[in-house]
Parts: structure tokens; sequence; C-alpha cells
């Protein structure tokens, strides 16, 4: 585990200006009968070999094009809708059978929905396939390997668009590599590709509405996609509405 202290309080509340850190049966007993002769055994109609998909369901070409070959897990979060803050996620790992899908889970993505072009104070969340490299929160690590910093930055103050308290929002969060220095806690403020493109883009717990631009689910996934999350793995996240990332 690493661990990397930061006592930021005042960035919390910064990030959340352009991100959402800047959702039997019985048996029938018969008598017995002799003994059949010995015959060639056949395959039985009711088994079935599940094949998993080479490729990951719903995503075009030039979504898949952006995927890093070394990429064996990928966050897919899709969106129902250009301008929805409904979503889905779900966690898939390749492997030499192909793609296989986790559980779905239902999440919140930003208020006005998506955007190819992400800036700060849109209300949309970034369309695109960013790594996932950090982790944080304002509660101990529950186990993940990525690395993890615990901190009072982490701590989520006010109310969100529906007038649900943020409390424990960042109890558990992912840094989501959009405009950010991978490598680094989620609370760092370096944007690459300046302020005005937004940053704090996290996977964060769900506090039962839309975000800033952040994905949010709720926090027991949280926690399952902690644990589940390998940096050996090199994991991403794909995430868009489902227009787009069919595209």
């Amino acid at each position: 585990m690493i661990t990397r202290r930061t006592h930021v309080a005042l960035l919390a509340v910064s990030l959340l200006l352009t991100g959402c850190g800047g959702g039997a049966v019985a048996g029938t007993r018969t008598a017995p009968t002799p003994s059949p002769a010995p015959a060639r055994a056949t395959p039985s109609p009711e088994i079935s070999v599940e094949v998993a998909p080479q490729q990951i369901p719903g995503l075009g070409p030039r979504t898949r094009a952006k995927i890093p070959a070394r990429a064996r897990q990928a966050v897919v979060v899709t969106g129902r809708g250009r301008d929805s803050p409904l979503s889905t996620v779900v966690l898939w790992e390749r492997t030499e059978a192909g793609w296989r899908a986790g559980a779905s889970w239902p999440a919140h993505n930003a208020l006005k929905g998506w955007s190819d072009h992400h800036m700060a104070g849109d209300l949309r969340s970034p369309i695109g396939v960013y790594t996932l490299t950090d982790a944080g929160g304002l509660l101990k690590n529950p186990g993940t390997k990525l690395p993890y910093d615990r901190g009072v930055g982490f701590t989520a103050p006010g109310t969100g668009f529906e007038g649900e308290p943020l409390a424990g929002s960042f109890d558990y969060v992912i840094a989501i590599n959009y405009n950010r220095r991978p490598g680094t806690s989620p609370l760092d403020w370096t944007r690459p590709l300046g302020a005005g493109r937004g940053g704090g883009i996290w996977l964060h717990v769900d506090h039962g509405g839309p975000t800033h631009g952040c994905v949010s689910i709720a926090e027991k996934h949280m926690k399952e996609l902690l644990l589940a999350l390998d940096p050996d793995l090199r994991p991403v996240v794909v995430m868009g509405d489902a227009g787009s990332l069919n595209r």
C-alpha cells in the first residue's frame, strides 16, 4: 500500500467548480433397472460453452482504437444519452479467450451529459479513453493495489443539484487521467491542457444526483472497483454516451 498524506481542504472546494472533485428441486426415487451395455458417451445438449467476445460490445472502431493494447482492464461508462446524467458502469477484463464483463452498476455522470471538448464549468463529462493510475479518499485504503492518498482534502461540502448532501462523496475516489498528471494524488492541481479545460474528473461515491463532471457509483461498488483494479493490468476508463462510444 502506498500512502501519500495530503491535507488540502481548500482544494476540494476548488475542484467542485471544475469537476466533481474540482451512483431446490426434489429428486424422484425410482426402482433400480439392469445396467445397459456400455455405450460411447455423447455430449449433453444442455451443456453450452460461453465464449467471451473479442471486442467489448457497444464500442465502435474509433473508440476501440483508443484502448491501449496493453490494457487488460476497462471500466466502461455508457451514458444513456448525450444530454443525460444517467449512465451504467461495467468492468471488463481482457483474457486469452476475449473480454469478460463483470457486474453492471447504475451510475451518474455530469448534469448536462457529455462533451467531446470538455471545458471548466460546462457541467458535462469528458468523452474518451483515459488511464486509471491513482486513488484516494477521506476513508482509509480499503485494500486497493492502486496508490492511495488519504486526507481531509477529500471532504465534500455542500449539496448537489437536487439538494442532496454531498458528504461522503469523496470517501473513495479514483482519478480519471483527463487533464491531470498521472502518478500523483487525485488532489494534484496540475492541468497539462490548462485550467480552462477543467479537471478533477473522478470516479467517486454516488450522492444520489448528477455530478459536475465525474462518474459516481454506490459506495459498495466503489469499494469493489477499488479492490478489482490492478496497476499491472493497465486499467483504463472508456466513457461517453452510447452513441459516441459506438463510433
